[in-house]
């Protein structure tokens, strides 16, 4: 009895001992749990701050030990911010991608986590994955929206003047004059930046060229972008000029923006997303939106759209696990609701219904006939950018420095030698 006694008294001190331990060993996972891990998210949407805090929180309620400081930069900075960082390997966690060229630059870099078996991923249509794979085929990013370049006018100048919404450019022609011949500004432009003026040709130019008749040929090389179509494309951009503002080339965006907002301009030419930017800075203006510009009476109007950036997660981020997490979330049915209905914009998640009006008309058109954004959707390649040489040569044509024959040319030509540099580096693949 006594040697029993004393076994239990052994068992019973490795029983407790075995509890302890356990009890120290939860208490040790509890305190991993508790740490808080932050992650560091860069956009080039400043204008979206307050929305983007919206769909953290509503991620942050979900993992309480995940917490994300969403850091815009402007735009037309971006690129370099994002480079330097990223070659410094002290960059970012989370970071929002260029589509197309874009995505792809960075990818091919080794810079990027491969997205594919991200969870929710495979939902995603592959006209929008396309904008933010690799070389090597690869998703790196999970895409938010599909762009639509369109026309914004203020309702009240036009019914002012008895003046109804444009189908064609000869249609949009007499709207301007008459506009002008009442001193007001056709259309608020800005020129500062070339991407404005490359936007600018991408939403006048398709139903001058055919949209995608001429975008075909070009991508089966059949023509090249000095063709007479692109030349009509460019006699549109120098017939606009008239109903520009004066010094328009002197002006950024916000000036533009400004001239719209205060009711000197009746037209505002930009993608789809500014939308949001006009109800959140000017709510008591009166808009509607033109879609698109036939390319005949017997057409649908042709909207210019192409996907917008995407965000993937940074290879030397030390919390890959935490930022791929975030990037499920954005895979979600609620988030894409959460983005379609705080900034007005179609969201890439399947099953998302836009609420807006606006939206609805935009999107309802590009389902019936759209074209890609050309320069930006398959002239993206190249360094500089073909892109890059086009809106600058625009820049240089509107100040009659070279000829809008020229403007051509030197696309081509950089065209060709993207072509030849991408040929070169398969061939030492």
């Amino acid at each position: 009895m006594k040697l029993n006694l004393k076994r239990l008294s052994m068992i019973f001190v490795l029983l407790l001992s075995s509890v302890l331990l356990f009890a120290c060993g939860n208490e040790e996972n509890n305190d991993a749990d508790d740490e808080v891990v932050e992650l560091e998210l860069y956009s080039w949407r400043t204008e979206d701050r307050s929305s983007y805090e919206k769909f953290i929180e509503a991620f942050e309620d979900k993992h309480p030990n995940i917490k994300i400081n969403f850091q815009p930069f402007e735009s037309t900075e971006y690129n370099t911010i994002l480079t330097n960082a990223l070659v410094s390997g002290e960059g970012p966690d989370i970071v929002q991608l260029r589509p197309y060229s874009g995505a792809k630059t960075i990818a091919d870099g080794d810079y990027l986590v491969a997205l594919d078996d991200l969870p929710g991923i495979s939902d995603i249509e592959d006209d929008y994955l396309e904008a933010a794979k690799g070389s090597d085929g690869n998703t790196y990013g999970v895409p938010l929206t599909l762009n639509a370049g369109v026309i914004f006018y203020n309702k009240a100048i036009f019914e002012e003047y008895d003046l109804s919404e444009p189908e064609t450019w000869e249609e949009f022609i007499e709207v301007s004059e008459v506009l002008l011949e009442n001193d007001i500004i056709p259309v608020a432009q800005a020129g500062r930046d070339a991407y404005l003026l490359s936007m600018l040709h991408a939403i006048i130019a398709p139903s001058a060229y055919n949209g995608n008749k001429l975008v075909n040929d070009l991508l089966e090389e059949k023509t090249d972008l000095t063709d007479d179509r692109m030349m009509s494309s460019l006699d549109r951009m120098l017939e606009i000029e008239k109903y520009l503002p004066e010094d328009f080339l002197a002006l950024d965006d916000n000036d533009a923006q400004a001239l719209f907002y205060s009711e000197e301009a009746a037209m505002y030419i930009n993608g789809d997303y500014r939308l949001e930017t006009f109800e959140n800075n000017a709510p008591e203006l009166d808009i509607d939106i033109i879609p698109g510009l036939k390319a005949s009476d017997d057409e649908d109007p042709l909207v210019t759209t192409w996907v917008d950036g995407s965000y993937g997660v940074v290879k030397a981020s030390e919390h890959q696990e935490e930022a791929l997490k975030f990037m499920e979330f954005m895979t979600t049915e609620e988030f894409g609701q959460l983005f379609t209905d705080e900034l007005n914009r179609v969201s890439a998640v399947p099953g998302v219904v836009p609420n807006n009006e606006l939206v609805e008309k935009v999107t309802a058109a590009s389902e019936k006939n759209s074209t890609p954004y050309l320069m930006l959707v398959h002239f993206g390649e190249g360094s500089p950018t073909t892109k890059t040489i086009f809106e600058d040569a625009l820049q240089g044509m509107y100040l009659d420095e070279i000829t809008a024959e020229q403007v051509l040319i030197d696309a081509q030509e950089n065209a060709e030698r993207a072509k030849e540099e991408e040929d070169e580096d398969s061939d030492n693949e």
